[in-house]
């Protein structure tokens, strides 16, 4: 398999992870309800995380490790470890 070809195969995956993260985040927030969530309290105030947010930075944290994954998997193979295949 050439340079090229892997190269856009992993573009492809990384866009699909991006896109399903993206999907997954915004349908957690529209599932659950802004009144509900965690309150943080600080010597300032009380701070209030809706799990509505909770949710969709949760997931798009989970697509941005997934990508880095595949990005070091990939960078690894160039370099010659050929026990991540």
């Amino acid at each position: 398999m050439s340079i090229l070809t892997q190269t856009l195969q992993l573009a492809v995956r990384i866009a699909i992870v991006w896109a399903a993260g993206f999907l997954l985040a915004v349908a957690v927030r529209a599932m659950l309800p802004d009144k509900t969530g965690v309150n943080f309290l600080g010597s300032q105030g009380d701070l209030f995380v809706p799990f509505s947010r909770l949710g969709f930075w949760t997931c798009l944290l989970a697509t941005v490790t997934v990508t880095a994954l595949v990005v070091v998997r990939a960078m690894l193979a160039d370099m010659g470890w050929h026990s991540v295949h």
